[in-house]
């Protein structure tokens, strides 16, 4: 159902779990609240060049988690159409200002026959919730992606130091 599939040593599958902050927003309006901003140009630029490379990659996530902030959810729609990616976009108040706990559990409730799946977000959620998989505090600019392979069959049976950190792409390092 989209993605490469990893396998284990022992030939057990593996989840590919893709963690990205949202592309830059505009602080033009002071007055909007911090939900309804959007993004600024370079933002409108950043996120469809990522999607790009998610593409060049090889990635397919099968389904792409998103906050329903406004930043968040042009991020996710431009990476989306910017790639080329099939994965369907659900939208999850539960992303907004998340903890890493709460990550965790949008994530483990994943269908587990997705072996690829994406969640776009905001730090220092996103921050945290790498840290809490991998053990690596892992700084991470707007429109920064992580790939994540978690050692895990199940997207119900993930935990705290279960990822391992497959690359991180920044923009500022990409986009030359």
């Amino acid at each position: 159902m989209g993605g490469r599939i990893c396998l284990r040593i022992d030939g057990r599958k593996m989840k590919t779990l893709l963690i990205m902050r949202h592309a830059k927003s505009s602080w033009s309006e002071p007055d909007l609240a911090d939900f309804e901003r959007p993004l600024n140009e370079r933002g409108l630029k950043t996120a469809p060049f990522m999607g790009k490379l998610i593409a060049k990659q090889g990635f397919q996530p099968s389904v792409i988690l998103c906050s329903p902030a406004v930043r968040a959810s042009q991020t996710a729609i431009l990476v989306k159409d910017g790639g080329g990616l099939n994965g369907e976009i659900r939208f999850d108040h539960r992303i907004y200002e998340a903890s890493p706990h709460t990550l965790r559990q949008v994530v483990s409730e994943i269908d587990n026959l997705i072996e690829t799946a994406m969640i776009v977000g905001h730090n220092p959620g996103i921050e945290g919730f790498i840290r809490y998989l991998t053990g690596n505090l892992e700084p991470m600019p707007t429109a920064a992606l992580a790939v994540i392979e978690l050692n895990i069959d199940k997207w119900n049976d993930i935990d705290d130091g279960f990822g391992e950190i497959q690359k991180v792409f920044r923009p500022k390092g990409e986009m030359k």
